[in-house]
């Protein structure tokens, strides 16, 4: 059995799909986290000066999306074959693009800017995405893809939380399918078990 190492700031953010993951697997993981005063210290110690990392029997792979990749195969929620595996990559890097948009804004030093920023994103970018959303969980049985669910889905649920505290924005509200597919990754036993015992701030 592998030992798993997780080290991130305490909150949510980027590594969450990695915990929901791991969670998911049923892997009693480190969840190794830091404040944020404490960052500059921890910094040059990581792979390119980033988190979240994970430590897998002492090897340490940094960039959370192929981590998140890694993971679903190992829990036969990666696709059963190529094409469905494309699919399903699609979906995160759909939902990767808006996260990265909301995030690049919230961190703009420039107040006006950012306040300006904001506005298209609340009124134009994020229903531009997740009106698509709901639209393909719509066509596919309540999922991303074909039907079932994926990491595509856990991806989705676990960075909700954190996105909605950045820009106070409810993704999922009048939007029955997304909603639906909320609820049943956050009633998946194990990220249930998760969430209920999870430490620290959502951000």
């Amino acid at each position: 059995m592998s030992k798993y190492k997780l080290t991130y700031f305490n909150f949510t953010a980027r590594a969450e799909p990695i915990r929901f993951l791991l969670s998911y697997l049923g892997e009693d993981f480190e969840d190794n986290r830091f404040e944020r005063e404490q960052w500059p210290a921890i910094k040059p110690g990581m792979p390119f000066g980033q988190v979240p990392v994970l430590e897998v029997d002492g090897k340490v792979l940094n960039q959370s999306v192929p981590i998140c990749r890694y993971l679903a195969k190992k829990a036969g929620l990666a696709g059963q074959d190529e094409w469905e595996s494309l699919l399903i990559d699609i979906a995160v890097d759909n939902v990767f693009e808006i996260r990265q948009e909301i995030m690049k804004n919230y961190h703009d030093p420039d107040e006006e800017a950012r306040n300006k920023k904001k506005e298209i994103l609340v009124k134009e970018s994020i229903p531009y995405y997740l009106e698509r959303f709901e639209k393909t969980v719509s066509e596919n049985g309540g999922y991303f893809v074909n039907g079932k669910l994926s990491w595509a889905d856990i991806y989705f649920v676990a960075i909700l939380d954190h996105l909605k505290s950045v820009i106070d924005v409810d993704m999922v509200e009048g939007r029955p399918n997304l909603g639906k597919l909320k609820q049943k990754v956050l009633d998946i036993p194990q990220i249930k078990s998760w969430i209920a015992k999870r430490p620290g701030p959502i951000f």
